[in-house]
């Protein structure tokens, strides 16, 4: 079962159709939620906070839990790569807070799924959908090999671009308005040396201060901007 809180990710996924609603009985300003559950035949339970705290071990939930069946997961033969594509690998990033800021960038961006490990990776979980702010309902998480997927994606004919602290190439030199994937370290290893062997380039985002290293979102969505801006 998933379980989705925060009202942007409620408001989002209300939509799909499936499931029931909890929202925080003591609260009059949910009506919004309420009436879109009505409008795609959601349950809606008035229950309290506090029950809503427990069935999400205290994540912070703004009055509104969305309880529903997980779905069948995207499967990586399922992308279709178009002259747009604008993809992110995220190589054992483990935070899901991080996971969902990286969704709500790459949909932002305009770009169309992020591909993760299926072993020692983030999951969905409510924290993550929480920060990705409804985009998780549109941006498809693919588990997948991560060496496989990128040797699949390139036989595609997509730019593989690995983002490392040392690598000797500006971002901002790099041709990124052709199909692009994106490829990210986890926090605080970066890159493992053989995702980086399988990317086509190796590029940095320059840095002027004392800090070394940028947040792994963060750094997605600079580089995802700057691939926006030179497309636009």
């Amino acid at each position: 079962m998933e379980q989705i809180c925060g009202l942007h990710a409620v408001r989002h996924a209300l939509p799909s159709g499936r499931g029931e609603l909890w929202l925080d009985a003591q609260r009059s300003d949910l009506e919004e939620l309420r009436a879109l559950a009505a409008a795609h035949d959601i349950p809606v339970h008035n229950v309290s906070a506090r029950r809503i705290s427990r069935a999400l071990s205290g994540e912070l939930h703004q009055g509104a839990l969305l309880i529903r069946d997980s779905g069948r997961p995207p499967e990586l033969s399922e992308l279709r790569i178009r002259p747009d594509t604008l993809l992110l690998a995220l190589d054992g990033v483990q935070d899901p807070h991080n996971l969902g800021a990286c969704m709500r960038a790459l949909d932002a961006a305009g770009g169309q799924g992020i591909i993760a490990p299926r072993h020692r990776a983030a999951e969905l979980t409510p924290t993550a959908r929480k920060a990705a702010s409804g985009a998780a309902e549109r941006i498809p998480l693919y588990r997948h090999n991560l060496a496989q997927a990128i040797r699949h994606i390139q036989q595609q004919g997509v730019h593989t671009v690995g983002m490392a602290h040392d690598a000797p190439q500006s971002l901002y030199s790099v041709d990124l308005r052709p199909p692009t994937l994106l490829v990210l370290g986890g926090e605080g290893r970066g890159l493992r040396t053989l995702t980086r062997r399988y990317c086509d380039t190796l590029v940095r985002i320059p840095q002027h201060g004392s800090v070394t290293s940028l947040n792994v979102s963060v750094a997605a969505a600079i580089a995802l901007f700057e691939a926006a801006r030179q497309r636009a």
